[in-house]
C-alpha cells in the first residue's frame, strides 16, 4: 500500500531560496514533509517555512560540492524511507562566455556543480528511495542538444547537457528500477540566476512543476521534460 501524502517525504537538495524554496513550499501545500537542504548555518527563508510549518520541514546542512558531506547527510538519513529525492543546485558564468574565452578554473567550477555534484548525491543517496519513489534533477531546456540552434551560454548549456546524460547512464544502470526518474526543465524564471530579464516568475513555473513531479509517480523510467510537462528533446 502506498504512503499517503501525508507520510511521504521528499529530500530535497538546495532548498534555501529561489526554486528549491518555492518547490518545498508547493510540496507542503500537498500534503508532503520536506527534508531541505542548505548551505552553512545562516538563516535561510527555508527556516521561515519550517517555522511556519512546525514538524513538517527538516533542515540539513550540505554543500553538495564536498563528499564528506554528502556522506555525513547519508549517514544521519540512515533507516529513512524517502518517496522522492530532489537535487535542484546550479550556478551560471558570464552568458557570452565561449569555449574560446573560458578559462579551465571556471570552466570546472560550472561543470563540477552542474553535472558532477548532482550525481554524487544521487548515487549516495538513491538508495534511500522507495521503490515506487521518484528521482529527479533540476536540469534546463538548455540542456537539449537538439534545441540548440542559436549557441550562448555555451559553458552552462554543456553543463546541463552533461548532466543530463549522466541521468541516462544512471537509468541505464537501474534498468528494470520501477522508480520514476525526471529530468526537469524549469523554464527561464525570475530568479537571481534567471534575472529579471526572465519571462516567467517562480508562481509561473513551480506549482506546475510540482504537478508533473507529482503525477510521475507510478511511471518507470526516464524522462525529460518541462514545467508543463511536455517532452524536451535531448
Amino acid at each position: 500500500m502506498s504512503a499517503s501524502p501525508a507520510n511521504k517525504t521528499i529530500l530535497l537538495v538546495g532548498a534555501s531560496r529561489g526554486l528549491g524554496h518555492a518547490m518545498a513550499a508547493e510540496y507542503l501545500k500537498h500534503g508532503w514533509t520536506v527534508i531541505g537542504t542548505v548551505r552553512g548555518a545562516d538563516r535561510t527563508p527555508l527556516h521561515d517555512l519550517a517555522d511556519a510549518h512546525p514538524g513538517r520541514v527538516e533542515i540539513e546542512d550540505l554543500d553538495i560540492l564536498e563528499p564528506a558531506k554528502i556522506a555525513a547527510l547519508r549517514g544521519r538519513l540512515e533507516g529513512r524511507r524517502l518517496e522522492a529525492l530532489f537535487v535542484n543546485a546550479g550556478v551560471t558564468n558570464n552568458p557570452a562566455e565561449t569555449v574560446a574565452d573560458v578559462t579551465t578554473e571556471e570552466f570546472v567550477r560550472v561543470m563540477v556543480t552542474n553535472a558532477l555534484s548532482p550525481m554524487k548525491v544521487i548515487e549516495a543517496l538513491s538508495d534511500l528511495v522507495a521503490p515506487e519513489g521518484l528521482i529527479g534533477v533540476m536540469s534546463s531546456g538548455q540542456g537539449s542538444v537538439t534545441n540548440n540552434t542559436n549557441g550562448m551560454r555555451e559553458i552552462y548549456r554543456s553543463s546541463k547537457a552533461a548532466l543530463n546524460q549522466f541521468m541516462r547512464s544512471f537509468a541505464a544502470r537501474h534498468a528494470g528500477d520501477a522508480r520514476a526518474m525526471v529530468v526537469m526543465a524549469p523554464g527561464w524564471v525570475r530568479t537571481d540566476m534567471g534575472t529579471s530579464a526572465a519571462p516567467l516568475s517562480i508562481a509561473d513555473s513551480i506549482p506546475s512543476l510540482v504537478g508533473v513531479l507529482l503525477a510521475q509517480h507510478g511511471e518507470p523510467g526516464l524522462r525529460y521534460l518541462d514545467y508543463l510537462g511536455r517532452t524536451v528533446p535531448w
